[in-house]
């Protein structure tokens, strides 16, 4: 079960890409009993105490790092400028608020300006396009000497959205931010807790590896794959939920439909055997997943299966609404159905389904 306190705190963390020291503070509180160790990048990596060291390395992926901003100027009126930490869509982001962390590590709350229609032209008003140059955060202050001295904001100083997590627990339903991907980070943490007693019936060596800066160019995972050197992996990933967008059938990221299982984005093409032993666990287990080729879009997966001799990696996404956004709703059932693929995946390994899966059956 995916532990709702765990989901909290990881979403609710403040941990734009290159800040994500709050996320790995939140990670360790929730992996007792793991081994936790940090590298200068805030990348976590997580073994069991009981592991052999003489068997396949099975690596579990997820990104630590959200969207967010970071304040470019301090402009004469008091407003921040600001550039991105990650891909939004600037019509997603005025009149939002936000937290500035300045460097006492005081969080200071904010507004992403926007223009009232009292002040719009009629051009302006039918013209939808911004730029982030355009938006500035206004944190209440009137001055550059205000919000350098008052406020200790300086260039350099990273922002998040200003959103506190939610349960529904009538429907099912998690509200909150950074969905993509503090929810790969709690199938790491659960994961691993659930397969912690069975380290010596386990086929492989299984390491969760928390990766930085995914949102910027996947350089977290870039690190973690050369570290932890994994014969396979699984990517989990809050993958953005398509089911009102598309209509039935052709939607392939739906909410309460269970994993999603990716074939196939801009990073990488999945190792097709691996993808059959996937749908063949879902089978036998009853696990709700859908499949999904996207046509944009990566994950960690395209730097991990680069790695050394090539890895077979495995993505697996929970279907998040809005992801990139200030505001994400996901179904905790999907989270769920997540956990329990990686679970019997690993648990149903052996020797000779890895060679299978690593093509080492072919010639």
């Amino acid at each position: 079960m995916a532990d709702l306190k765990t989901i909290e705190d990881l979403t609710n963390a403040f941990g734009p890409s290159g800040f994500e020291e709050e996320v790995v503070k939140a990670v360790q509180k929730h992996c007792e009993g793991l081994n936790l160790r940090n590298d200068a990048m805030y990348n976590v990596y997580a073994t069991m105490p009981d592991a052999k060291g003489n068997r396949p390395v099975f690596m579990l992926d997820a990104h630590t790092d959200e969207c967010g901003f970071m304040v470019q100027n301090v402009e004469d009126n008091g407003l921040l400028s600001i550039i991105t930490l990650g891909g939004f869509h600037m019509t997603s982001l005025p009149a939002h608020s936000v937290i500035v962390r300045n460097s006492k590590g005081e969080k200071i709350k904010g507004i992403i300006t926007s223009k009232p229609v009292h002040f719009l032209t009629a051009a302006q008003k039918a013209d939808n396009s911004l730029t982030i140059e355009e938006l500035k955060v206004d944190v209440g202050a009137s001055s550059r000497e205000e919000v350098e001295e008052d406020y200790g904001i300086h260039i350099g100083d990273p922002i998040m959205p200003d959103v506190t997590f939610s349960y529904d627990e009538k429907h099912g339903i998690c509200s909150g931010k950074a969905f993509d991907n503090r929810l790969g980070c709690v199938c790491i943490i659960e994961t691993m807790k659930a397969l912690m007693k069975e380290t010596d019936s386990l086929a492989v060596d299984v390491v969760g590896a928390f990766a930085s800066q995914e949102e910027v160019g996947m350089r977290g995972a870039t690190v973690t794959a050369q570290q932890v050197k994994p014969d396979l992996a699984i990517v989990f990933e809050g993958s953005p939920a398509d089911d009102f967008y598309y209509r039935t059938g052709v939607a392939q990221g739906c909410m309460k439909k269970g994993v999603q299982i990716r074939h196939m984005d801009n990073s990488y093409v999945a190792n097709d055997a691996f993808m059959a032993y996937a749908h063949e666990i879902a089978d036998k287990y009853d696990i709700k997943c859908q499949d999904a080729v996207r046509r944009g879009g990566s994950t960690n997966a395209g730097k991990i299966h680069l790695t050394h001799q090539a890895v077979p990696v495995l993505v697996l996404g929970i279907p998040s609404r809005y992801v990139h956004t200030h505001y994400n709703f996901c179904a905790k059932e999907d989270i769920e159905s997540t956990i329990n693929m990686a679970v019997e995946v690993i648990r149903g390994l052996n020797e000779e389904r890895i060679r299978h899966i690593m093509r080492q059956d072919v010639l």
